[in-house]
């Protein structure tokens, strides 16, 4: 998390621009049509609200703590690999020539009369922080749904409304995405890449705490699993009291 919060500041590769690249970098200034602060809201309350929804359905204190720490993992390891690579990668945005000169006056030495943080944000555009955060949250949540509502087992055939619940939040982040092509703020190479890393890491974060959604025990951590297959000798009185060996036995003979 440091890491990142660090990355988020640090100044970026300043790329030389040729003039036959001009009309690649300059569309207008226009605000952020899902400004980050939003963003930030985004991706810390849509896990938070639906990992905490289940814990008040269940009580379940393993779930609670395994689906937020994966839920965290996804998004700041997301964050953390997209800031790295505007880092090295230093590509100007679209609107690049209206923050350099804010008076329509393209300098041939091309130093920039623009506010420098400003000018030094413009050179952050590959990939997309929008797009790999957002999905980076929202396929880690629909994941988390589709394990714990049973989407893709055999208890969710036939059911269209838990198909919904599941690419709900991957609509939502596909809109995000598609909103910072809109307002100029990335190329769509840019929202492209920036999804398919966020995603990608939101998969693999969900798999280290959680089984495939396939799977008739989806809706429990690897943790409860792991406690549930110890001998009664060997139980791990660490873990949630809800996880007693017992419990879980009920719940998986429900599924079969």
């Amino acid at each position: 998390m440091a890491f990142f919060f660090w990355s988020d500041d640090a100044k970026p590769f300043f790329r030389i621009i040729q003039p036959e690249e001009y009309w690649l970098y300059n569309f207008p200034s226009t605000p952020s049509y899902y400004p980050s602060w939003l963003l930030w809201i985004t991706v810390i309350l849509v896990p938070t609200v639906t990992v905490g929804g289940f814990w008040i359905l269940n009580r379940d204190v393993t779930d609670l703590i395994q689906g937020v720490l994966g839920a965290n993992l996804s998004v700041f390891l997301a964050g953390s690999i997209t800031n790295c690579l505007k880092l090295g990668v230093g590509r100007p945005r679209p609107d690049f020539l209206a923050r350099c000169f804010p008076d329509g006056h393209i300098k041939d030495d091309m130093k920039c009369t623009g506010n420098i943080d400003i000018v030094i944000e413009g050179y952050k555009s590959f990939p997309s922080g929008h797009s790999s955060l957002s999905f980076s949250c929202m396929v880690y949540v629909s994941l988390y749904l589709a394990g714990k509502l049973h989407s893709f087992g055999k208890a969710g055939r036939g059911s269209g409304f838990k198909l919904c619940c599941v690419f709900l939040p991957i609509i939502w982040a596909i809109m995000i995405a598609v909103s910072r092509t809109a307002d100029y703020h990335h190329h769509w190479q840019d929202v492209t890449v920036g999804s398919i890393l966020g995603a990608v890491i939101a998969s693999v974060c969900y798999r280290q705490y959680y089984p495939p959604v396939q799977r008739h025990d989806s809706h429990l951590p690897y943790k409860a699993i792991e406690y549930y297959s110890l001998p009664i000798s060997q139980e791990n009185t660490s873990l949630s009291p809800q996880f007693s060996v017992q419990n879980v036995k009920e719940e998986l003979i429900k599924l079969r």
